[in-house]
């Protein structure tokens, strides 16, 4: 069974394609079989998985138009291990292009069908605004896993995305659900970042994953070499991070984790 996760926050700059890219390097890691959907016309999940985006065709864009299908615009990220649907500026008139079209929030998740047994994970970076795009991977999405600041604005920004989510619940999705809430970039040394912490865990118990994303260099610096951070720096306390994640996202589909060597 495929588990289809949409990783989303409208607020930008909070992680969530560095979320997309190391999290399905790390879960190819651990032996699954990994896609990577790159819906953001900015296209960096696209590059931080080692893709050229400006040579990248096609793309995403000419999947949810029906030109082309999922399996012939699939590519291979060598150095994470998983495939990838790229994207790139064109992106940016889809929503444009699909407005007077069938099915326009579907388009996605009928695509996806087409390939759903050749992965054992299909993760969707949405872009950082709640549009057509975003409303395409909830409509495909089992869950959405949330990366967010520990910061004030960032529980603003959470409720109107919990928001979105119960409407494409009532409207075009009735399974979907929030996976979890990542806490991303996190300065234990910031009573502020601690508060909010203990605000979430409150407000949405067992949802909050254990695991947390610390702020690391060498995360920030690995999408400028085209890697995701495991593949840059296997040891540095990012990639660990998310290689815990992926063993959390493993643990709460019901998946052994691998043995460590």
């Amino acid at each position: 069974m495929t588990k289809i996760l949409a990783i989303a926050n409208q607020k930008g700059g909070v992680g969530k394609t560095t979320t997309a890219v190391n999290l399905a390097a790390a879960l190819a890691e651990q032996g699954q079989r990994v896609l990577l959907a790159d819906l953001d016309p900015q296209g960096n999940a696209t590059m931080g998985a080692g893709i050229e985006k400006r040579t990248a065709l096609p793309t995403v864009y000419q999947i949810l138009l029906n030109q082309v299908t999922l399996r012939d615009a699939r590519m291979r990220s060598e150095p994470g291990h998983f495939d990838v649907i790229p994207a790139n500026r064109e992106l940016a008139g889809a929503e444009i292009d699909l407005v007077n079209l069938e099915q326009r929030d579907l388009r996605l998740k009928v695509a996806l069908a087409q390939v759903a047994d050749d992965y054992d994970f299909v993760l969707m970076d949405c872009p950082p605004t709640l549009n057509l795009l975003t409303v395409n991977a909830f409509a495909a999405a089992e869950s959405v896993l949330i990366p967010m600041q520990c910061e004030y604005y960032a529980l603003e920004g959470l409720t109107d995305l919990v928001a979105t989510i119960k409407k494409v619940k009532q409207r075009l999705n009735p399974a979907i659900q929030i996976e979890g809430l990542l806490r991303v970039m996190f300065d234990p040394r910031s009573t502020l970042a601690q508060q909010v912490s203990d605000q979430l865990k409150r407000h949405f118990g067992d949802k909050v994953y254990d695991t947390v994303i610390p702020r690391n260099v060498r995360l920030a610096e690995a999408p400028s070499h085209g890697l995701p951070v495991l593949a840059y720096d296997h040891q540095c306390k990012g990639a660990k991070a998310y290689i815990e994640l992926a063993k959390e996202t493993l643990k709460r589909a019901g998946i052994a984790a691998r043995e460590e060597k």
